[in-house]
């Protein structure tokens, strides 16, 4: 019996020290039960997928529209970019700025953005989406282009808000002759 209380004071002495120092602050979230820790974590993936189904959807807004602050605030300043233009890469959000600037001077009139087949998976604060996106408009020098191309978003949780940290753009080529292949459809 004596042996009992022992461990017992021992369990009890351990559990306040870890309660008054700080080691043991989930002890709420222990006691909840499973289906609860799962509802809200099917809650919060599904507020962290609507986030991001809004920056994408303020990217397709802002390529539409040309509207450059709303295009440059969906990007960490650190960004890096695969774009389908060269160079091979383009690195933070000021660089990445004047590849916007020579795309939207590139289009005359409206421009037609179409995401399908949009993919998006989350963890807690690293997200990625892809999908295909159609642009239908006509360049400014009078020739009209419609295709399909690949994208593909990863997404950085900065100050609680979901910014581009990578993007990568593409389009199918065909390697018997080195040249893009634009008639694709889904």
């Amino acid at each position: 019996m004596n042996k009992k209380r022992r461990i017992f004071g021992s369990i009890v002495l351990c559990t306040v020290i870890l309660l008054t120092t700080g080691w043991v602050q989930t002890l709420p979230v222990a006691n909840r039960s499973k289906k609860e820790e799962i509802m809200t974590t099917e809650k919060n993936k599904a507020i962290d997928v609507a986030q991001i189904r809004q920056q994408l959807d303020n990217f397709a807004k802002a390529f539409r529209t040309r509207d450059m602050n709303l295009m440059m605030s969906l990007y960490a300043p650190a960004m890096v970019s695969f774009d389908i233009v060269p160079p091979l890469q383009d690195v933070g959000s000021d660089t990445y700025k004047k590849v916007w600037e020579k795309a939207f001077a590139s289009f005359r009139g409206p421009i037609d953005i179409e995401m399908r087949d949009l993919n998006i998976t989350t963890g807690d604060d690293v997200a990625f989406s892809h999908g295909l996106l159609r642009i239908h408009a006509t360049k400014s020098n009078g020739q009209k282009i419609d295709y399909w191309e690949r994208i593909t978003f990863c997404f950085s949780k900065v100050a609680g808000k979901w910014l581009i940290v990578h993007e990568h753009v593409s389009v199918p080529v065909n390697l018997e002759n080195g040249r893009a292949v634009l008639e694709l459809k889904p």
